[in-house]
């Protein structure tokens, strides 16, 4: 298989998943020119909205090669991924993404992130989500533990 057989799943996963009431994203993982996990956008079908589909395979992909950390394998998706999905295919280490529509396509259509890349840009205290600081000094317990910690799994 080639990127545009990868890609193609992709595509297909996301028209089906518009056929079975989810949102027009799918994704695939690929590690060693095959896929390991596929998925699509389930957010309304299973009332998460964290279901997108990058982060959906991710999670599929990390249960079938049994690590959180998926260097070495790229990730085709049917959609530019939205902030959350680019923040979890960092924190996955994927090593490439690629992607058919962009972000401008996926505001054409209603699916705007916008918003979101110009709060991150934002200082806390001037986003449109209030956020507030509470309890911080007793909140550091846990990272002096984390930070004295010997034993620990970096990630």
């Amino acid at each position: 298989m080639n990127k545009n057989d990868f890609m193609a799943r992709a595509i297909e996963l996301s028209e089906n998943s518009v056929k079975n009431g989810g949102g027009p994203f799918g994704a695939v993982i690929v590690k060693d020119g095959a896929i390991v996990a596929e998925a699509s956008n389930c957010v309304t079908i299973d009332l998460d909205p964290t279901a997108h589909a990058e982060v959906s395979a991710i999670r599929k992909a990390t249960k079938v090669l049994g690590t959180y950390d998926l260097a070495g394998c790229e990730i085709y998706t049917s959609c530019e991924p939205c902030p959350m999905c680019l923040g979890a295919i960092y924190w996955a280490h994927l090593d490439k993404i690629y992607y058919a529509n962009d972000r401008k396509d996926a505001a054409d259509i209603g699916f705007d992130d916008d918003f979101i890349y110009q709060e991150l840009e934002l200082k806390p205290e001037y986003r449109k989500k209030p956020s507030e600081i509470v309890m911080q000094h007793e909140a550091k317990r846990a990272f002096e533990m984390w930070r004295e910690k010997t034993d620990k799994t970096e990630y």
